[in-house]
């Protein structure tokens, strides 16, 4: 793997008094209905959001939960809440977390169809198809927002072309992250998202969530981070073909080249096959991977797992940390001075 130089520039010092305790990737595949379009996966998101309540706030798993959703909701003929449920309602501990989202369903065919990744200013309809994929994907953050509102998780939409993240070539050229500092200091939850944005050589392209995540991780160091998929992990093969093995372990060398502990692949060498939607401008699952273990090259532990499964469930709370049960299925990814 190459290793990427560090010439972004940062808008805004990074300055905490709160340590991060973890960043979760929202994957677009687990939270929409990939094949359907801009159509959101209702069952799984619900269930994300609930497991990033129990996990971010003490004592939330039972009790009753305050939403912060007052808008009106579709179909429902009023705004639904109590000003006197939080009253002498005492301020929950939680940890802080950061959460970036994918856009499955959302802005993929837009940007695949206008050629955005691409960049060109000097075609209309990649100025267009920048329009059109920057109106799609705030409308999934918007949802998002909703859905973590409602558990009771004091969520902001944060987007990444008006946080004032640029590119160079498709890297991250410039990202201010005193607004999400800030957040953070306040007790908010940060929710940023993949985004179109503009390129300093390219006009524009995408800003993967996959890149913003392994770029936060570098500058806010929280203790682990863990991407919430549609699969149980990483596969040597697509997991859709016939004896798919699940990896459960890889080490991530100082050189950032990455290697399977576990199983034991009869062939060390054979590369990991992936397989990408005809859709997705934005790598995806070697993006992942790449991005993985660049985070875990800083010495965070990254845990890719099924969204809305009590693996994940485990992953998010933080239990997997300082140990690797043989009954947790997923894939850890981590760093290896050997």
């Amino acid at each position: 793997m190459e290793e990427k130089s560090d010439k972004t520039e940062q808008s805004g010092s990074v300055h905490l008094t709160k340590s991060i305790r973890c960043i979760v990737k929202l994957g677009g595949a687990a939270i929409t209905c990939k094949n359907e379009l801009e159509t959101i996966n209702e069952e799984n998101l619900k269930m994300v959001s609930s497991q990033l309540r129990q996990s971010m706030i003490a004592g939330s798993s039972s009790g009753k939960v305050l939403g912060m959703d007052w808008s009106k909701k579709s179909g429902e003929p009023e705004i639904s809440f109590t000003v006197d449920d939080f009253e002498d309602q005492p301020v929950a501990e939680s940890s802080p977390f950061v959460v970036v989202h994918g856009a499955g369903s959302f802005g993929h065919f837009q940007a695949s169809k206008s050629g955005v990744h691409k960049g060109g200013w000097n075609r209309p309809l990649v100025k267009a198809g920048f329009v059109a994929t920057r109106i799609s994907v705030t409308n999934l953050n918007l949802e998002i927002v909703r859905a973590l509102a409602r558990e009771g998780i004091p969520s902001i939409g944060m987007s990444p072309f008006a946080c004032g993240w640029s590119t160079s070539e498709r890297n991250v050229a410039s990202a201010d992250l005193s607004v999400v500092t800030k957040a953070i200091e306040s007790g908010l939850v940060p929710v940023l998202h993949g985004d179109a944005v503009l390129d300093d050589l390219l006009d524009c392209t995408i800003l993967s969530g996959d890149v913003i995540i392994s770029h936060l991780a570098a500058h806010l160091k929280p203790d682990y981070v863990v991407f919430l998929t549609d699969v149980l992990g990483v596969y040597d093969r697509p997991p859709s073909e016939p004896n798919a093995i699940l990896l459960r372990e890889i080490a991530v060398a100082e050189d950032g080249s990455w290697s399977v502990v576990r199983p034991t692949l009869q062939d060390m060498n054979t590369r990991v096959k992936t397989s990408v939607a005809a859709h997705d401008t934005t790598g995806g699952m070697m993006t992942k991977i790449g991005e993985a273990a660049m985070i875990a090259k800083l010495g965070i532990n990254v845990y890719i797992v099924k969204a809305a499964t009590s693996h994940a469930l485990r992953a998010l709370s933080g239990e997997l940390q300082g140990e690797f049960p043989d009954d947790w299925l997923g894939t850890l990814i981590r760093f290896s001075s050997k």
